[in-house]
């Protein structure tokens, strides 16, 4: 039987500078996301749609999110084929198309995480752990443009 999980957030808008939207320009973008016993995290649109640079936006949090769960897969099923990853740091982009109706939609994230693992002989397993890792992401399968990975690993020492 499966399982069902339910994930509860608050987002609230902080960007009401004293008229709400009585303009496009009138009101800032701002706002926070928390969950219970979480920091919170302050959100923004992106620059480009008056968004403040300085606060997480929603297509900066997708590509986090696509990137934290290939990072705990991987991790999992390394540990389960007894490889050991001492160091992991993954640089994801994402490309997102605009359309002329101010709409859009993501084209493609890509991943590049870098591994090390303890063993040169460790290095040829890895590939194969990207590939289970992306097929078991909650995450990646459940957006509906390309996730790519583009990985390079090493041994330590």
């Amino acid at each position: 039987m499966a399982r069902t999980h339910q994930y509860a957030v608050e987002v609230t808008w902080t960007g009401n500078t004293g008229t709400g939207t009585s303009g496009y320009r009138d009101f800032s973008r701002d706002h926070e996301v928390s969950a219970p016993g979480k920091p919170t995290l302050p959100g923004s649109s992106d620059p480009a749609f008056r968004g403040d640079p300085a606060r997480y936006n929603p297509e900066e949090l997708l590509v986090g999110a696509l990137a934290q769960c290939h990072l705990l897969w991987f991790l999992h099923l390394a540990a389960s084929a007894g490889v050991v990853v001492t160091s992991y740091t993954d640089h994801p982009e994402g490309t997102m198309a605009e359309q002329a109706d101010g709409g859009g939609e993501f084209t493609e994230v890509v991943l590049r995480p870098t591994v090390t693992v303890t063993e040169p002989g460790m290095v040829a397993a890895v590939p194969e752990l990207h590939e289970r890792a992306h097929r078991m992401c909650f995450i990646a399968r459940s957006v509906n443009f390309p996730v790519r990975h583009e990985p390079s690993t090493s041994a330590a020492g």
